[in-house]
Order: C-alpha cells, then sequence, then structure tokens
C-alpha cells in the first residue's frame, strides 16, 4: 500500500456490471473532507443485500466498491469532525442520526430527514472517494466496506466499544442487527406472544433472538434448508417448518406455509410474522399467517421485486402489514446498546459465524453462498 499526497492505493473488491465477476483490484482512496473519516477496514462480513447490489439493486450503479457491513479503525478525519479521532474502532453504518430531526425525536421511525439512506452511491457532497485508474467508483450505500481502506460521512460511523469482539462488531452493522431490532425495537414483541419467521439466514435468525429476548413464548422459523433447523434452535425457535417436506413425503394436501403455522397455533395464526427474504409470495404467506384482526406481517428482507401483489382482504381483515429498514434502529442510540448485548452475551453471536475468508477471495463468496451450511462469511482484512 502507497499514500501519496493523502492518496491511498489499496485493494478493494470491484464490480464492474450485473454479469460481471467481482474482482480484487488496486484501487485508490481519497483523503476524508471536512465532516468525513477515512478508515483501516479490519474485518467485513457478508449480506444477501450484497450480492443484490451487485445486480443493480435498487439502481445499476458501476464499478462500484462491493460491501456494507464490517469494523475498522479510524485512519484519517475531516476537519469538521468532532465526535471520532484516528485510532476509534468503528463501524460504518447506512443510516444516520441527527438526534434533532423530526423522524430522529419520533419513537416511531428511525429515519433521519437530515442523514438518510441514500442509493446514488456517492457521499454526501455528491462525489466518491474512490476511484480505479482514473475512473469514479461508486459506493455501496455509505460503507464499500470490501475495502482494505474506505471514508465514510462522520454522521455514518458508529464508534464500538474496544472489548466487542469484532467479527461480532461486523455481523451487528447490518443483517443480524436489522432482524433482531425488528423484533425488538421496530414491532417491540409483547412477552407471552407468538410469532414465526420465514428465512432464517442472519437476518431471521436475529428476528428469532429479538423475539426471544422479548419474551415471546411461540417462535416458529421457517426455511427450505434443513440445516438452519439446528441454527434457529440455538437462537430461540421453538417450532421448525421445512416446506419442502410435504412435497418430499408426496403429500397430495401439501399446505401452504400460512396454513403450517397457523397448524402450530390452533388454527388461528400468530402475533407476528417477520418476512426476511424479500419473495414476493412469501409475503403473502406471511400476512395469512397472523391473526384476523390483530395480527402484524413485517417485511424485513430484500429482493430485485420492486412490485408485490397483496390480499386486499387480508387487509380488511384487519391485519396489519409494514416494513423496516435495519429493524427499526437508530444507529447512534440502539447500536452501542447492541454491543453492550453482545459483549455480555446477552445475545448470542458465535453461532452465526460459517466461513472465514480472505480479501482476495472475496470474489468466491457466491459459491460459499449456496453451501446449505452457510450462515455468515468473514473477510479478514
Amino acid at each position: 500500500m502507497m499514500s501519496s499526497s493523502g492518496v491511498i492505493t489499496c485493494k478493494g473488491v470491484v464490480c464492474w456490471g450485473a454479469e460481471e465477476e467481482w474482482k480484487v483490484e488496486e484501487i485508490q482512496v481519497d483523503p476524508p473532507k471536512g465532516s468525513e473519516v477515512r478508515m483501516k477496514m479490519l474485518l467485513a462480513s457478508v449480506c444477501h443485500t450484497d450480492v443484490l447490489f451487485s445486480l443493480g439493486f435498487p439502481v445499476p450503479l458501476y464499478p462500484r466498491v462491493l460491501g456494507h457491513e464490517g469494523v475498522g479503525i479510524v485512519e484519517g478525519v475531516g476537519e469538521e469532525v468532532k465526535e471520532l479521532k484516528i485510532g476509534d474502532v468503528v463501524i460504518p453504518a447506512f443510516l444516520g442520526e441527527c438526534g434533532e430531526c423530526e423522524n430522529c425525536n419520533s419513537e416511531k421511525t428511525n429515519l433521519c430527514h437530515r442523514h438518510p439512506l441514500s442509493f446514488t452511491g456517492v457521499l454526501p457532497d455528491g462525489t466518491s472517494r474512490m476511484s480505479i485508474r482514473g475512473q469514479t467508483l461508486y459506493h455501496v450505500l455509505s460503507c464499500s466496506t470490501w475495502s482494505e481502506y474506505t471514508v465514510s460521512d462522520a454522521n455514518y460511523v458508529v464508534k464500538v466499544d474496544p472489548d466487542v469482539a469484532l467479527p461480532h462488531a461486523s455481523f451487528l452493522s447490518c443483517g443480524f442487527s436489522t432482524g433482531f431490532g425488528a423484533a425488538w425495537m421496530d414491532s417491540k414483541v409483547e412477552s407471552g406472544s407468538s410469532v414465526a419467521v420465514i428465512g432464517l439466514g442472519a437476518v431471521g435468525l436475529g428476528a428469532i433472538e429479538g423475539a426471544r429476548v422479548q419474551g415471546a413464548t411461540t417462535i416458529i422459523g421457517v426455511d427450505k434448508n434443513g440445516m438452519k433447523k439446528d441454527k434457529g434452535e440455538a437462537f430461540g425457535m421453538t417450532h421448525f417448518i421445512n416446506p419442502d417436506d410435504q412435497q418430499s413425503s408426496g403429500n397430495a394436501d401439501s399446505k401452504s406455509i400460512s396454513e403450517m403455522v397457523k397448524n402450530l397455533t390452533g388454527g388461528v395464526g400468530v402475533d407476528y410474522c417477520f418476512e426476511c427474504t424479500g419473495v414476493p409470495d412469501l409475503i403473502n404467506q406471511a400476512l395469512e399467517a397472523t391473526k384476523v384482526g390483530k395480527g402484524k406481517a413485517v417485511v424485513v428482507g430484500e429482493g430485485l421485486h420492486h412490485f408485490v401483489q397483496i390480499s386486499v382482504l387480508n387487509l380488511l381483515m384487519g391485519r396489519t402489514l409494514k416494513g423496516t429498514i435495519f429493524g427499526g434502529l437508530k444507529s447512534k442510540t440502539h447500536l452501542p446498546l447492541l454491543f453492550h448485548k453482545s459483549k455480555t452475551k446477552e445475545i448470542q453471536l458465535d453461532e452465526l459465524l460459517t466461513h472465514e475468508i480472505k480479501l482476495e477471495d472475496a470474489p468466491k463468496t457466491l459459491e460459499i453462498l449456496k453451501q446449505p451450511n452457510c450462515v455468515k462469511i468473514l473477510i479478514k482484512i
């Protein structure tokens, strides 16, 4: 790695197009401007949304440096940065929190007006800090963590207790926290309630853990991968449904997911259902799986589908359908609480890690994700 006039040349994982293979390239990372910090990344992790971004979600921007989960150390700060200093352990987040706007002062949302979620591929001033051979590289959200160095606006960077295990900090920067927050903060699952979680990746496992912490007594996990049963139980799942089991057994009266959930709840359905896949048909199934009159279905997962057809009758029957970004968590307020829960073992994160790779092996991620035992991939930078 070489530095010249503040510009660092380092390695980063670049996606050149939806049909292109990911490549580890030598890229240039500029120094931070006024309200920005430059971070030396230590670890990163893989979220399914990284794959979606490489495919052009929600806007095709190429070339771009992938990754939005990770933990690093502040290497440089702009002259306007007050709360962070060189040497701080941090995670780059994709939601800011000003603490002053209408939304930040509301318990109903975490979507800050002043520091919003951005899909532009550039920093708040409209420019990028990354380039390759003179060509601009787009960021993923405010992050681009699959790089030896990255730059983010300090309002999107959260300081980490240095006693927190670094892999845990990376996992908490998006996926697991999103699921956990959906049950813990966004929906505030009530003690003694019943919950179903569709899709048991890191987000779904986080939702199970969040429901358990909130005191849910029935927690039903749904996944076509039978290997997820043990993982779900490790986080607090009480029942497991594999929709493929009926088909493989040749059952002529195969039931829908919503029917199978109702069979486990005396026919009435669950109080809350968290849909963590982003598959349109499963969003309807999640809504149908909840109780008439009071059930709530929460869309947590993202997919490439921008529009979904919803059964109006399910809504007329008093069910609620809502979506959530980052599980309703406010980055500066709630992430430190999750770091503490990790440090005190109130939430268990060791079960998430299934694969470790080096940065130069990041292009193999797509193949690793296909392995049935894969939950979370940690990238050592």
